[in-house]
């Protein structure tokens, strides 16, 4: 059989569509297409699709804009609707582990088992305490049925559900490889949620959605100058054009960011000191940000500052062959951190397991 293509990797955001195609060769792997499409206001919430005609539109105009012809697709979700649990258990086969499986799932997940979508990962198996480590993950059939189904109203065909913040290790894994004896933390803000995944030696140790992101940036700065949506959006993203630099918005758009950077900062904190707290490794080495958020220069500062741990922006498309031909390199540098998930999803193929 010929080897599998990857699929398209489509990540579906609270503020915008991103859709990913990668090409895998001996001679590595190369940017096929790439393309973003905005989503109205409020279409996504806490995960749920409110507006899912605008999703399906988003969707096919990104295909329709690339000309594709795979229509195998890679999604992703993330929010209050997936538990990610690491658990200890009694070393077992893996045909014991697919048994039993769903009674162990009952133990640590707050949903009713049959409401959701249930997978696993065994991280290792400790043979002398006759123990494995598990990576469990639940996500309710409803949201996954949600998002499996606006693809398939766009004439494409599911092939891969993943989840957030493992699509983002995946891409730091090809473009970075995890450091011996090291813990890092990979942290997506997007515009509604922040996905914190700390990997220890390779493994993934701890993982938390918080319910926050690049809105607040803009909500805040809308409320405190009294400006229009818009206008709050092209403060936050750079300023207004045209606008005098040293006039007093621009210092106040400066304020309020900072603020709204201390308060993500405090809560992303509060999540990596119980991590800490909890957990053997000791210290935390490097912190990787990614997301349309991490382009608020004030975030990065304020997380560095506060939980003392040097933070580096993410390049998801580091060990990613990009023909400037074919692409505009300016355009693709000014949106690399907004694309961690999509890339990530874009690395996987129907069938595979990790």
């Amino acid at each position: 059989m010929a080897k599998r293509k990857n699929a398209l990797g489509l990540d579906i955001g609270s503020s915008s569509v991103k859709l990913v195609q990668l090409k895998e060769s001996k001679k590595g792997i190369q940017l096929a297409h790439f393309a973003m499409a905005p989503l109205p206001t409020a279409t996504i919430v806490d995960g749920a699709l409110m507006n899912s005609s605008a999703v399906v539109s988003a969707i096919e105009e990104l295909v329709a804009s690339q000309k594709l012809k795979n229509k195998e697709v890679a999604v992703s979700i993330s929010g209050h609707s997936v538990i990610i649990r690491k658990i200890s258990l009694p070393a077992m086969t893996k045909e014991e582990l697919d048994d039993s499986i769903k009674w162990e799932a009952e133990q640590y997940i707050p949903f009713d088992v049959n409401d959701v979508y249930l997978d696993y990962q065994i991280l290792q198996l400790r043979p002398e305490q006759g123990q494995m480590d598990v990576l469990l993950v639940a996500a309710k059939k409803e949201i996954v049925d949600e998002y499996t189904g606006v693809v398939k109203e766009a004439g494409l065909i599911p092939v891969v559900v993943d989840i957030d913040c493992f699509t983002v290790q995946n891409v730091f894994e090809i473009g970075y490889g995890f450091p011996p004896g090291e813990a890092i933390v990979l942290i997506d803000v997007g515009a509604s949620t922040i996905k914190i995944n700390v990997i220890s030696n390779g493994i993934t140790t701890f993982t938390r959605d918080i319910t926050m992101g690049g809105q607040q940036f803009t909500e805040e700065i809308q409320k405190q100058l009294n400006v229009s949506y818009d206008e709050a959006e092209a403060y936050k993203l750079g300023g207004e054009r045209g606008a005098d630099v040293d006039s007093v918005i621009p210092q106040e758009v400066q304020r309020v960011m900072s603020q709204v950077s201390d308060t993500i900062t405090g809560e992303i904190q509060r999540s990596l000191d119980f991590y800490l707290a909890t957990a053997s490794e000791g210290r935390l080495s490097r912190i990787y940000l990614s997301g349309g958020a991490s382009k608020v220069p004030a975030l990065a500062r304020s997380i560095e500052n506060r939980v003392g741990v040097v933070v580096e922006i993410l390049d998801p498309f580091r060990n990613i062959e990009i023909d400037g031909r074919l692409f505009d390199l300016k355009y693709i540098d000014n949106v690399r951190p907004l694309a961690a998930v999509a890339v990530g999803l874009g690395l996987r193929k129907g069938g595979d397991k990790s």
